[in-house]
């Protein structure tokens, strides 16, 4: 949505999005907190073994791009935390 559509909305419904977007980065946190875990496991595991072989970090790109996705996707609480700060619904 962009800062439009929520003008157009509600106090109501702008008060739901703000609860949808709060669930929504605890699990975008949660994600990244588990993507974490596996890349650390896995690098500890590679380091730990006896034959450092190259293509076991192969897998590991995997984890390293989910990350990335989730941190660069547009970000759309700041059209809605605008749109709040102006009718004061903090």
């Amino acid at each position: 949505m962009d800062k439009q559509q929520y003008s157009e909305m509600t106090n109501e419904e702008l008060l739901v999005e703000k609860k949808k977007m709060k669930n929504s980065k605890i699990l975008h946190a949660l994600a990244i907190g588990f993507l974490a875990g596996i890349l650390i496991f896995g690098f500890v595991s590679w380091g730990m073994s006896e034959k450092k072989r190259v293509g076991f970090l192969i897998p590991m790109l995997i984890p390293i791009t989910m990350i990335y996705r989730i941190v660069k996707s547009p970000n759309k609480t700041k059209e809605l935390e605008e749109v709040l700060k102006e009718r004061n619904l903090n």
